[in-house]
Order: C-alpha cells, then sequence, then structure tokens
C-alpha cells in the first residue's frame, strides 16, 4: 500500500467513526418511546379543562366560557411538536443530536405542562380546573423527557 492510499483509508475511517459516533441505538427503549407517544396522541381525545378535549385546546376551539388561557395551549402545541414530531424524527434519522434536542425540549414541556395544571388548579371559583387528560399528557411527557435522557446520556 502506497502513501496516498494508506491516508485515503485513514481519511475513510475516520470520516466513518465520527458518522457511527453521532448515531443512538435505542434499543428497547425505542419500544417505550413509541407507546408513550401514541398514548400522548390518545390524549388529545380526553377531556384536558372541563368538558374540553386535547384536540380542542390545540385547536383552539373550545368553549369560550372555559377560559383556556394561554398555558394548556402552549403546552398541546409545544407537546406535539415535542413529544410527537420530534420524538418520531429522532427515532427515525436515530441521530444524537436530534435526540438530544428532544430530550431537552421534553424536559421544557414537561415543566410547561405542570405549569399549566397549575394555573388551571388556580381560577377563580366556578372555572374548571384541570382533567385528567391534562394530567395524562404531562405524565407522558416527563416519561418521554427520561427516556431520552437516558438515550443520551448512554452515548459512549
Amino acid at each position: 500500500m502506497d502513501q496516498i492510499s494508506q491516508q485515503r483509508f485513514r481519511a475513510e475511517l475516520s470520516r466513518a467513526e465520527r458518522d457511527i459516533a453521532g448515531r443512538i441505538d435505542p434499543g428497547a427503549r425505542a419500544m417505550v418511546i413509541t407507546g408513550v407517544m401514541l398514548v400522548l396522541v390518545l390524549t388529545a381525545v380526553l377531556p384536558w379543562v372541563g368538558g374540553a378535549q386535547g384536540w380542542q385546546i390545540v385547536a383552539g376551539q373550545a368553549d369560550p366560557a372555559l377560559e383556556v388561557g394561554l398555558l394548556p395551549r402552549l403546552f398541546s402545541i409545544n407537546a406535539i411538536v415535542a413529544g410527537v414530531l420530534l420524538g418520531a424524527l429522532a427515532l427515525a434519522t436515530r441521530r444524537w443530536s436530534v435526540a438530544w434536542v428532544a430530550a431537552m425540549l421534553c424536559g421544557v414541556v414537561t415543566v410547561e405542562g405542570v405549569i399549566a395544571i397549575w394555573s388551571r388548579q388556580t381560577v377563580p371559583a366556578g372555572q374548571e380546573g384541570p382533567a385528567f387528560g391534562l394530567v395524562i399528557a404531562v405524565i407522558a411527557m416527563g416519561v418521554l423527557a427520561a427516556q431520552w435522557l437516558r438515550i443520551v446520556w448512554s452515548r459512549p
């Protein structure tokens, strides 16, 4: 092997090493993440605030008398973006950087969800508080954040 061939081989080996280092292998956690993402999608048909379902909160079609407010709606939109869309992208591409962003955003959206629940618990008398669909969605986001963090921390 001459000098030029060795340099090409080293360069190709280095490129392959960088490509492998940027990938994740979620293993069995991929099934857990997929299941939790399904639960998150299914919470859209459950009541989140009073009688308003999750999809109505996302679409802004909840009854105006409920006075849903900004926080539950912000959580619902961000849960779809971070929990479902970004999670699916991370599972499909298996890129460490996308999984890292998914982990961080899921953590932030979980905090948003807790604040959304709190904001509905401190409403004036006569208004509806948080329903079980919102609570399940927040728990699902917390589980997603934990699973993504375990995956990105397991990178050698």
